[in-house]
């Protein structure tokens, strides 16, 4: 059976949404962030980086998201329910797959750090500097690369019901985390499209079965 080692409010609940859609039986094996946000050390026992999510099958150990959704769709959709098969389309697909984690979500992790140095744990004497500076960043890069991908999502769904074509797919569910976590904490308003494009997956009974095993998935707004 598919074992997922799934960390709490992780990026691993996009596993668990595909292993739903494909009504593949599967088993969970949960671990808790630390204190400090952090993995606990026991996942690097299942893999070197100690990152979630993890997938075990048939003696594969496979790590990254993006690799176990291109995994578990060309193991077990034969049907191509979760994979467009038209040319342009599959571009799309394949973009979207890689620039979900290759493009958009460093910028939101750097959003998140640069918006945390003026908190524990920066030391309290080094707060005032780390707030000045995390502000500074924030206004002369991060705040201005974010708000031209939000605009570039919200026109590409002006026209496209999902993000490889007209129905859902992987690239869905790779982008589920990024587009969330841009609504959260991006701070940019007016985004219909996107806000639509959520809403259409809360409605999903797969992601909802993927939320009741895997727990609420609560991503933080700038801390």
């Amino acid at each position: 059976m598919i074992t997922v080692h799934h960390l709490n409010q992780s990026r691993s609940q996009r596993v668990l949404w595909a292993l739903e859609e494909l009504a593949l039986p599967y088993q969970i094996v949960r671990y808790q962030r630390e204190k400090n946000m952090m993995a606990p050390d026991a996942l690097r026992k299942v893999h070197p980086l100690g990152k979630s999510p993890v997938l075990e099958d048939n003696g594969l150990i496979l790590a990254e998201s993006g690799a176990i959704l291109e995994y578990l769709q060309e193991t077990y959709d034969s049907e191509s329910r979760l994979k467009p098969q038209e040319p342009e389309l599959k571009l799309n697909y394949r973009f979207w797959l890689h620039y979900a984690e290759g493009s958009l979500m460093p910028l939101l992790l750097m959003k998140l750090v640069f918006a945390s140095l003026g908190k524990p744990p920066i030391p309290f004497g080094l707060r005032s500097l780390g707030k000045v500076l995390g502000q500074g960043v924030q206004k002369a890069y991060l705040n201005r690369q974010l708000e031209t991908h939000a605009r570039y999502l919200e026109s590409w769904l002006t026209d496209h019901s999902w993000f490889a074509g007209d129905r859902l797919s992987m690239a869905d569910i790779q982008m589920s985390y990024p587009v969330m976590a841009l609504l959260s904490r991006g701070g940019i308003s007016d985004l219909p499209h996107l806000q639509a494009w959520q809403k259409k997956v809360d409605m999903r009974p797969a992601w909802q079965r993927a939320i009741q095993q895997g727990g609420p998935l609560e991503i933080p707004g700038e801390p």
